[in-house]
């Protein structure tokens, strides 16, 4: 299995410009959440996320999909958040 530090990385590169924030629950589980950068809410918070099958590129990058395809689902339902400074 990946390293949890190695995993943050990967999440949190993968989400930039928007600020991504891991955690772990449990040596089994964590939590990500997606900050607006305008405003510094928490725009999604996913949580339970089973770390054991992250064990591979493929299942990280399936992972970094499903959230990305989740926040811009997010996106559209609430308009105001669509922009962000540069």
């Amino acid at each position: 299995m990946i390293s949890k530090l190695e995993l943050s990385h990967l999440l949190e590169t993968a989400f930039l410009p928007i600020k991504c924030s891991c955690t772990f629950d449990s040596e089994e589980a964590m939590t990500v959440r997606l900050i607006n950068p305008r405003t510094g809410d928490v725009d999604m918070t996913v949580s339970d996320i089973a770390t054991a099958p992250l064990n591979s590129s493929r299942a990280i990058a399936d992972l970094i999909a499903m959230l990305k395809k989740d926040y811009g689902q997010l996106r559209i339902a609430l308009p105001e958040r669509r922009r962000y400074p540069r």
